[in-house]
């Protein structure tokens, strides 16, 4: 899952994007509003929760909630926010927030509240992923052959699930190395030119395993297609 985080509070912010990273989600993190607003219109991107600080240079935090509320836009919003008073909450939730997370807060409830918003967004997955006989199982981070008994079950890490979910979200549609740079890395990633090649070897190597030898083709000069 990928989450846009908004806070200008340094320390703050640093510490909860490792606590995403360390989950597995792809977090960018920006510290005002107005970059905000460039990476929640940025083509390549789609976001399935954003962590937005009320008080933020250039743009707010409210601000931006109204912004997409206004182009119906309904990606999941928690605001986080030192503001701690009735009226301040009512303000919150009705510029469009779904949650509301008083500063200062545990980590683990952040984190727990950004699981249950991730069940609300409308990228939000279903348990299975499934093009022809290859099925994605989101609750073992494994792929399956479902028509071929001989093969077990392969296990994926978090980037090469990422990966393969990109892909059958696309299928038959050439993806490019900067789309999934864009899709699978944060914006801050110092990421060697081969990094994308390099994952889809280690990907490709297990849907090998599990039956699946030429579901990624490599199309010369310009990326990648799943042909499932």
């Amino acid at each position: 899952m990928r989450l846009l985080l908004v806070e200008d509070e340094h320390d703050l912010g640093n510490t909860i994007y490792h606590a995403l990273m360390q989950r597995d989600y792809i977090a960018d993190w920006v510290e005002d509003g107005e970059t905000a607003w460039e990476y929640l219109n940025a083509v390549p991107l789609r976001y399935e929760v954003a962590i937005l600080d009320w008080m933020l240079p250039k743009l707010s935090g409210l601000e931006l909630c109204k912004r997409l509320r206004s182009q119906k836009n309904q990606l999941p919003v928690m605001l986080l926010t030192a503001r701690d008073s009735m009226n301040d909450r009512v303000t919150g939730l009705d510029a469009g927030a779904d949650d509301y997370l008083v500063k200062p807060f545990g980590m683990e409830e952040l984190l727990a509240r950004v699981r249950a918003l991730q069940r609300r967004s409308p990228n939000f997955q279903p348990p299975q992923l499934k093009i022809g006989s290859l099925m994605l199982d989101y609750g073992s981070f494994s792929v399956i052959n479902v028509a071929g008994k001989n093969y077990a079950p392969i296990v994926l890490t978090a980037k090469e699930f990422q990966l393969l979910e990109y892909f059958m979200q696309h299928p038959q549609q050439i993806l490019t190395h900067d789309q999934i740079r864009a899709r699978l890395w944060d914006f801050e990633s110092d990421n060697v030119s081969n990094v994308v090649a390099a994952q889809i070897r280690l990907l490709r190597r297990k849907l090998l395993e599990c039956g699946f030898p030429n579901a990624i083709e490599t199309i010369r000069g310009f990326g990648y297609r799943f042909c499932g």
